[in-house]
């Protein structure tokens, strides 16, 4: 159980705009350098006042950025980077307002202040990365606390030279003035920290931009992720560390009755064996050591408690839960009763989506350390680092400020590290609490444990049915959404409003489309498989539903499939831009050659709209290949262009290894895959071209690093049905295209 301090955090809204919000600059000297922070304030007076009022000294500001005495720049980075590169957007917008030279950049993960890092797109209540919100709640604060740096720098640099402030101009880390006089930013930090912060900055205008919004820049740490000097989890190694293996339960829900260890013991560098909430844990010197131990250890398990069913059981319930009414309605317009009884002709279909694994590169683990002061210390990939702090110092029984967390980089989550119960996190302090915290323990997942014991995107099935008149037009549409709640009875169970949970049906109950009588609805099931959002969550399964169906509708209707999507669409809206965007650049109507088709699909997610067009093609025999994908994209402004291409070449590749051919499948409540022989992600050779456009916009930055996986599975989808007459209607394609 999560303590009540974080049981009452209820997130009011997952893709909320950042509210306006009053900035509180703030600084102090660090060591020989200078500081730099501020907080979003609510924009309420009485509750600002009231906020500032309960703050003094330092401790007023969390900061966003240091300035050492020998010039280096270290961005404090409230966001977690997993690879998705939040940490060098980041520092692009400071870097950008505090003309520092990229040569002396460092970006940390920060984690404990939430007044300071609470996210924004959050409503504050809690630090998180996710939803693709990372430059949401970044785009104002970064740049403020570059641009008050570079104000105090400068006021620095002019009293030391005795000259007007506004004289003094600043390029790549170097003050200069035209007498002649020059200095770098450590030359000028720790007088700077000793003058006021400015109580108001101004930000540069985009004409002034010279890394902001443009193509062909670098990412900081290329370099390291190339030549392997990149420092992640797996790699931490600590004085005296110990390494730990978890036997988890084989069924979910199962508990340890009894285990046997004996032979365990006996293998060579193994240290111990013990129970944990959460399994057996065996503890040993090296990983080898502990896999070996694992091998050895015999556990009964009560499996009163346990999940069952297999997925032939669970699919079969969902179809059945299907073709019943909803339990919830999730949106209701116009009169679909109504609309189906003035159509010409009503079609349906149903659609299958199967368990996901994340199958981020680096399986999960952690580290934890207790120290003599009786703090606690956790190296790990803190995706939720509030929660963290507040479940481990509930394990070791100490207040969460004595809970300090070294955020590391990781690779890749995928959401998969952010969870409502800490997983490998507390595993690792479990694991130390049971040796008596002699020693540092690091809980290192196999692939195995990832793949078996993990948290998967939940298994759904879709009911449509949709009524058109003797004009082709689309009068009637419902769905019905049939599977598990990720946010019920967890810390954002206050999310679940009337019965609905929004990542559900995000993506079904927001189509933008012009349909007059419309209705979703969503029955939401109660099964034993941990269920955890997955890259672009609900919009992984409703947009693949609703555009494969769309595209069904189309030609039940006579009409182009994007001809069809755009007469439902505003003239000059984001989704008929970035459609007409794609389709122009994929040459839509011009004819392909023989054995090529195309097929199309636009979905909107975390605030940005994609469009993308796909084209396969086929060996005659009913194998597909993907050829090209041209996707076009509005973003809002792109901080780093090349990020925003690489996020969605990626997101592309991410999906389309979903769609083909991967599924997690349960056995009598036992999943069957381990590995990936099993379970197989895009393969290299399957990697299509990809031509990303994106949208030139003025409008603040939304979130890119999920947007792109919703439309490549019904792109390619209805391309497949161009090419082979197949409809796909139960993921993986690769049920279809053997059948």
């Amino acid at each position: 159980m999560l303590p009540k301090m974080m049981q009452s955090l209820v997130l009011p809204a997952v893709q909320a705009k950042a509210s306006r919000r009053q900035v509180l600059l703030g600084a102090f000297a660090a060591g020989t350098g200078l500081a730099i922070g501020f907080r979003l304030l609510p924009a309420s007076t009485a509750l600002a006042a009231e906020t500032a009022a309960g703050d003094s000294g330092a401790h007023a500001f969390s900061p966003y950025l240091t300035i050492d005495g020998d010039g280096k720049v270290t961005v404090l980075s409230s966001q977690f980077e997993m690879g998705q590169g939040s940490y060098n957007g980041l520092a692009t917008l400071v870097v950008e307002e505090l003309d520092a030279d990229w040569s002396t950049i460092e970006v940390q993960g920060m984690a404990g202040n939430l007044k300071a890092y609470g996210n924004v797109a959050f409503g504050g209540a809690i630090q998180g990365t996710g939803g693709s919100t990372s430059m949401v709640t970044s785009w104002e604060r970064y740049r403020q606390a570059g641009a008050a740096a570079r104000a105090m720098l400068v006021s620095a640099a002019a009293a030391e030279w005795g000259v007007p402030a506004a004289e003094i101009t600043v390029e790549n880390g170097i003050l200069t003035h035209a007498s002649g006089k020059s200095g770098g930013f450590g030359l000028f930090a720790a007088k700077a920290a000793t003058l006021p912060a400015p109580t108001d900055v101004t930000l540069k205008q985009p004409g002034e931009w010279k890394l902001i919004g443009k193509p062909g820049q670098k990412r900081f740490d290329s370099a390291r992720k190339a030549n392997g000097t990149e420092q992640y989890t797996i790699d931490v190694k600590l004085p005296g560390m110990l390494t730990a293996v978890m036997i988890h339960p084989p069924l979910f829900g199962a508990k340890v009755k009894s285990f046997d260890a004996t032979a365990a013991r006996a293998v060579k560098g193994v240290v111990d064996v013990v129970e944990t909430p959460r399994g057996v844990a065996v503890v040993a010197d090296h990983m080898w050591a502990a896999i070996k131990g694992r091998e050895a250890v015999t556990v009964e398990w009560d499996d009163t408690a346990a999940e069952k069913r297999g997925t032939p059981e669970l699919m079969a319930m969902y179809r059945d839960l299907a073709t019943k009414p909803p339990a919830a309605i999730a949106r209701k317009d116009g009169d679909v009763d109504a609309g189906f009884s003035s159509a010409a002709k009503v079609i349906d279909a149903s659609f299958e989506f199967p368990y996901l694994s994340h199958s981020a590169m680096e399986p999960l683990n952690a580290v934890a350390r207790k120290n003599e002061d009786g703090t606690l210390e956790i190296w790990g990939g803190h995706q939720f680092p509030d929660v963290y702090q507040a479940l481990t110092s509930q394990i070791v029984g100490i207040t969460p400020d004595q809970v300090h967390l070294h955020v590391m980089k990781t690779g890749g989550s995928f959401g998969r590290r952010a969870v409502f119960d800490g997983d490998v996190v507390v595993e690792a302090v479990y694991v130390a609490k049971a040796i008596g915290y002699r020693a540092p323990v690091k809980v290192q997942w196999t692939r195995e444990d990832d793949m078996r014991a993990g948290r998967y995107r939940p298994a759904y099935v879709h009911t449509l049915k949709a009524g058109i008149d003797g004009d082709g037009k689309l009068v009637a549409w419902q769905n019905h959404v049939v599977g598990q709640s990720i946010m019920a009875k967890t810390m954002f169970d206050g999310m679940v409003k009337n019965g609905v949970d929004p990542t559900s049906v995000e993506g079904a109950n927001n189509l933008p489309y012009a349909i007059a009588n419309q209705t979703v609805g969503l029955t939401t099931t109660d099964v034993g498989v941990p269920v955890l959002w997955w890259r672009s969550v609900g919009s992984t399964h409703t947009a693949f539903a609703a555009e494969v169906f769309m595209d069904e509708v189309a030609e039940a209707a006579g009409k182009d499939p994007v001809e069809f999507r755009l007469s439902m669409l505003e003239p000059g809206s984001r989704h008929a831009v970035v459609l007409k965007l794609a389709a122009e650049k994929a040459e839509w109507t011009k004819p392909l050659a023989e054995g090529r088709f195309r097929g199309v699909a636009v979905a909107e997610s975390f605030g940005t709209v994609v469009a993308q067009i796909a084209e396969v093609s086929t060996d005659g025999k009913g194998g597909i290949k993907v050829e090209r994908v041209v996707a076009a994209v509005d973003c809002g402004l792109a901080v780093n262009p090349d990020q925003v291409r690489a996020q969605v070449e990626g997101g592309i590749g991410f999906g389309l290894g979903a769609i083909l051919g991967e599924e997690i499948t349960l056995t009598d409540g036992q999943v069957d895959q381990s590995n990936f022989d099993a379970y197989t992600p895009l393969r290299i050779d399957a990697m299509p071209v990809v031509e990303v456009h994106i949208l030139a916009s003025a409008n603040a930055p939304s979130g890119i690093g999920e947007p792109g996986v919703p439309p490549i599975g019904p792109a390619v989808a209805n391309a497949i049905y161009k090419a082979l007459g197949k409809r796909i209607r139960v993921m993986p394609f690769a049920k279809t295209l053997s059948a």
